[in-house]
């Protein structure tokens, strides 16, 4: 039986569980500290790619975590004139974000949440979000073999209008 009477809350709140559990296993065993390590992470992300890749990123996430990744969120009328350039540079605004939880390592905790996005999210859509990410950062994000690749259409799909091809780069079947 569903714990809240709807299934798409419970499957959001069994996969958010799942994410933080990941997370609790490299930083600490503690939910809540966990929870602002996710937020803070996703945001940094959120704030330090092109706004069309924030958008579809966050359309990859779990509800509740879909959440916590808009949190206070402005879309900006033009990109960010000023992308981080290093890493340090990145976790900077992470770091002032868990400044008041418990003491945290900002590197692992960013990096386990960059392997949680890896193993859960769509494989194109994180490599694009990685690649979008200055050399340093990449390097802290390795892409996971264990990756959904949903690039792979189903058979019957076309392209939108006036693309030849289909999203997965293959022609598309007529």
């Amino acid at each position: 039986m569903s714990s809240t009477g709807l299934d798409v809350f419970d499957k959001t709140l069994q996969t958010t569980h799942i994410w933080l559990d990941e997370l609790m296993e490299v930083i600490e065993p503690d939910r809540q500290i966990a929870w602002h390590v996710l937020g803070a992470v996703l945001r940094a992300i959120r704030d330090r790619v092109p706004l069309g890749l924030a958008v579809h990123l966050g359309s990859q996430l779990p509800l509740l975590v879909r959440g916590v990744y808009y949190d206070q969120w402005h879309a900006p009328a033009r990109p960010d004139e000023r992308p981080p350039r290093s890493l340090e540079e990145f976790l900077a605004p992470i770091a002032d974000e868990l400044a008041n939880t418990r003491p945290v390592n900002v590197r692992d905790g960013t990096r386990a949440v960059f392997q949680i996005l890896s193993r859960h999210v769509n494989f194109g859509q994180v490599e694009k979000v990685r690649d979008a990410m200055p050399e340093e950062v990449r390097n802290l994000w390795p892409l996971s073999s264990e990756a959904p690749d949903i690039r792979e259409r189903p058979e019957g799909y076309n392209a939108p209008e006036g693309n030849a091809e289909g999203r997965s780069g293959r022609p598309a079947d007529h």
